[in-house]
């Protein structure tokens, strides 16, 4: 998972999902597919019909789910909250009792007579509150959309399974209007049109319930490019609903991205087909809130606001898309046996998201400037803004415990360090593995070594990875695991830094208009509802020059106003400003209205930066070569 952080006062940085089941007792009388239905012609008041037919059980009892938590989010999302209406009805059309033990499940006595199971769904982006994060709502890129023009089936939140039943092949039928472009990499079995050509009905089919999860259908208006880079066929399909982006105007950007990634992977085993469904948000209040991405195997979801300007949103799905995908590596060819026999209702957790987001993340911002799309001073900036907000969190906290406890307090409050001190870690691996080799491996090479022995159908035992890893690389990586990812000593970057001729220091650095050496520039006060700018706004060479002063709270962006309610939106989009843009920012100072209308441009501050030292030596200089260039 990948929740990208716009602004660190307001919003979360973005998910993954790999899966697999161990065999059980099959309790149907015939191994014929389960036959599931989406009615999106069929929705009355924002609920989607299902229809289940399981086909004749064997058994006396049954028990039907919906997932409590799916893979990648490491939290707990019961979609079960979501259904209404539920009946269970046997062969003569009868209701049959049905108990619902809890949130996301039910029992079903007397299952010789059951013919099928009837329920509505409710989607979850009208109702979010802050995207899933920290929240009781799911993660916006693993939520549900049902509206007019536009329905995101992530299948965890409308199809479920019997607990005995989840290795058994789905059959998966959506029925929607004839005039909605669908995507799927689900396996499309065949359509049938309604006799008076209104409606299509695709059928799917899903090899196990797995496959219903990991593979997220999107329909309605969209707009969709399919192009090849190298082997593998990317399919974008955009939902602007005010055609402020399109499919066509994120092409290229895509392309370039990914012929960099594979180029980067060399001859690691990638998928022939990857989808990337891009929803972007209006920002009104039942539009979804949690921006990021959730990882499937061969695609990915994600949401962005819409407001975004072009550079902006090429910026952030290169950032965004990169991370989910480069998830090919792990967990996909790379995982525990908790990944690969997860419970959707009880689950237990690896204690490597170190490696699963973490290395994800690294690879994600270093190849880029292993393959030139950021010059080095930028992936230095990049690298030195994880150091400071992850110094935000507890620094002093085990990785390992924190991950195999991620769902428990405290541990779940410090998740988001995965993406932060998860991609320093892996960063610190790799320099040391540079350091082993001449810079010959590193950790990509890992990685890939790790790959080979496992691959996607092969766990690995969780307790063993890290002497594995010890074993087939050196001994200053065990001194590395056992003081700063299963100890909780805090890691002096400077050490590693120093290995490659760089050092921190203070230096004149690019500021950001909303957020500043990793800590915002502006704060609220609750009781008035108001916004302003603190004291750390002094420091920003943009806002001093248009004469800004700690304290002026912020009345309008752009012509809207601010408030606490609408912060979230109209802070990430000054988070994304970047250099020439007109705006229009409205003040209040002491009762006295200033207004600022000027044209941005780059922000500076003083701060930490990562420099080079003055008496690097060559070995010094080629190892970091080694390292950023591979």
């Amino acid at each position: 998972m990948n929740t990208k952080i716009f602004a660190a006062l307001f919003t979360g940085i973005l998910l993954t999902g790999c899966n697999s089941a161990k065999n059980t007792k099959n309790d149907l009388a015939t191994s014929l597919p389960i036959t599931t239905s989406i009615n999106l012609t069929g929705i009355d008041n924002d609920k989607a019909p299902v229809t289940i037919n399981p086909g004749r059980f064997t058994v006396e009892t049954v028990t039907y789910r919906l997932p409590k938590v799916i893979q990648g989010t490491y939290s707990v999302s019961d979609f079960g909250k979501y259904i209404d209406d539920f009946k269970a009805i046997d062969y003569q059309g009868n209701d049959m009792p049905v108990n619902k033990i809890d949130t996301n499940t039910w029992s079903i006595s007397n299952a010789k007579q059951l013919d099928k199971i009837t329920y509505l769904v409710n989607d979850t982006y009208d109702i979010e509150e802050n995207g899933g994060i920290g929240k009781d709502t799911p993660f916006s890129p693993s939520g549900t959309n049902i509206e007019a023009n536009n329905y995101v089936l992530n299948l965890h939140g409308f199809i479920g399974y019997f607990d005995s039943l989840k290795n058994n092949q789905y059959k998966l039928d959506v029925t929607a209007s004839a005039d909605f472009v669908r995507t799927s990499a689900l396996q499309n079995v065949g359509s049938k049109t309604s006799e008076d050509s209104k409606n299509i009905t695709t059928s799917y089919f899903a090899t196990r319930y797995f496959d219903i999860t990991d593979n997220p259908m999107m329909y309605g208006n969209l707009d969709v490019e399919e192009f090849q880079v190298g082997d593998i066929k990317i399919v974008l399909s955009v939902y602007s609903p005010n055609k402020v982006h399109s499919a066509k105007s994120l092409k290229e950007t895509v392309f370039k991205m990914m012929q960099a990634q594979k180029t980067y992977l060399g001859d690691i085993n990638a998928t022939p087909r990857y989808d990337i469904y891009l929803y972007l948000s209006e920002g009104k209040d039942d539009s979804p809130k949690g921006f990021g991405a959730l990882e499937h195997h061969t695609s990915t979801v994600v949401v962005l606001p819409e407001s975004m300007e072009k550079e902006a949103l090429a910026e952030s799905m290169i950032d965004v898309v990169s991370h989910e995908f480069f998830h090919i590596v792990t967990p996909l060819s790379v995982h525990s046996e908790d990944v690969h026999y997860f419970d959707y209702n009880n689950p237990t957790f690896s204690k490597h998201l170190w490696m699963y987001e973490g290395v994800t993340e690294y690879f994600a911002t270093l190849f880029q400037v292993d393959q030139g799309l950021v010059d080095e001073a930028e992936f230095f900036n990049k690298v030195m803004s994880k150091i400071q907000r992850s110094k935000q969190m507890n620094d002093a906290m085990s990785f390992t415990i924190m991950s195999e406890n991620v769902l428990k307090a405290p541990y779940k409050d410090e998740y988001l360090n995965v993406y932060q001190k998860g991609a320093l870690i892996g960063m610190c691996i790799d320099i040391l593995m540079r350091e082993e080799s001449k810079g010959y491996r590193g950790i990509l090479s890992l990685m890939k070594e790790l790959s080979n022995k496992y691959g996607k159908n092969k766990p690995f035992e969780d307790d063993k990875l890290i002497d594995e890893i010890v074993a087939m690389t050196y001994p200053s990586l065990r001194e590395f695991f056992d003081a700063h990812v299963i100890g909780d000593i805090p890691i002096n970057y400077g050490v590693f830094f120093e290995k490659v001729g760089l050092e921190i220091g203070e230096a004149k650095v690019e500021a950001n208009y909303i957020l500043m050496n990793g800590v915002p520039i502006v704060s609220g006060d609750p009781q008035k509802g108001t916004i302003f700018f603190t004291d750390m706004v002094l420091k920003n060479s943009f806002w001093v020059e248009q004469g800004v002063q700690a304290n002026d709270v912020i009345k309008s962006v752009d012509g809207e106003l601010l408030t606490l309610q609408n912060a979230n939106q109209v802070l990430q989009n000054v988070f994304m400003w970047k250099s020439g843009k007109d705006v229009e920012v409205k003040l209040n100072r002491n009762g006295e209205e200033i207004v600022i209308k000027t044209t941005t441009t780059q922000a500076y501050t003083t701060g930490q930066a990562i420099i080079e030292k003055e008496d690097a030596t060559d070995a010094q200089k080629a190892l970091r070569e080694a390292w950023l260039k591979g």
